[in-house]
């Protein structure tokens, strides 16, 4: 008989915890439904926005002049909040006929052309910075012939020693001369021009 209260006993318990258990499970069902219909609804409008977006571009990309401004990251932030419902305009019209305030207009993005000379332009430059040091290392071992160098004196002579990303871009620059053989490393941190 005492193993047979022991046993209703247990299986009491287990139906304890199995129904602690489910309530447990709804409560986070719900709130993973609660979740995922915010997830939904947000999917929703960055859709809405990007189309809108894109619905900008496509109509438009040659007539943006070339100091228009660029949509700002608040505006597309602002396109992709969770839409409010809208009023219907004909009930919000005023009673007393005063005109409406005009919606705010969205800046229409960059065209393509304009990004291209833009980005064109910066790639000119930095080739041309990359370029003028290369060649300055290059001058520099002209003139200190086939003696063996270290990088932070390489960086002093061209005035490029006032901080530590100076000298490591003389560093990276020098390690690139080594790779296409126009400068030698002839022991740790020590460099010798090539003979020509």
């Amino acid at each position: 008989m005492a193993s047979g209260t022991r046993a209703a006993h247990n299986i009491e318990i287990t139906a304890e915890s199995l129904q602690e258990e489910l309530a447990r499970l709804e409560i986070q069902k719900q709130a993973l439904e609660r979740e995922l219909a915010a997830v939904v609804a947000h999917l929703g409008s960055v859709q809405r926005a990007l189309s809108a977006i894109e619905g900008l571009i496509l109509t438009a990309p040659d007539s943006v002049p070339v100091g228009a401004p660029h949509v700002a990251a608040a505006d597309v932030d602002q396109a992709s909040a969770p839409a409010k419902p809208q009023p219907d305009p004909a009930s919000s019209a005023p009673a007393d006929g005063a005109p409406k305030k005009a919606a705010p207009r969205i800046r229409q993005p960059e065209s393509r052309q304009d990004a291209k000379q833009r980005s064109a332009s910066e790639t000119a430059d930095g080739q041309r910075k990359y370029g003028e040091l290369t060649e300055q290392i290059l001058e520099y071992f002209g003139t200190v012939g086939q003696a063996d160098v270290r990088a932070r004196d390489v960086a002093a002579a061209l005035g490029r020693d006032a901080d530590n990303g100076s000298i490591n871009a003389v560093r990276s620059t020098l390690d690139r001369l080594v790779g296409t053989s126009r400068v030698r490393r002839t022991g740790r941190g020590l460099y010798r021009a090539t003979r020509s």
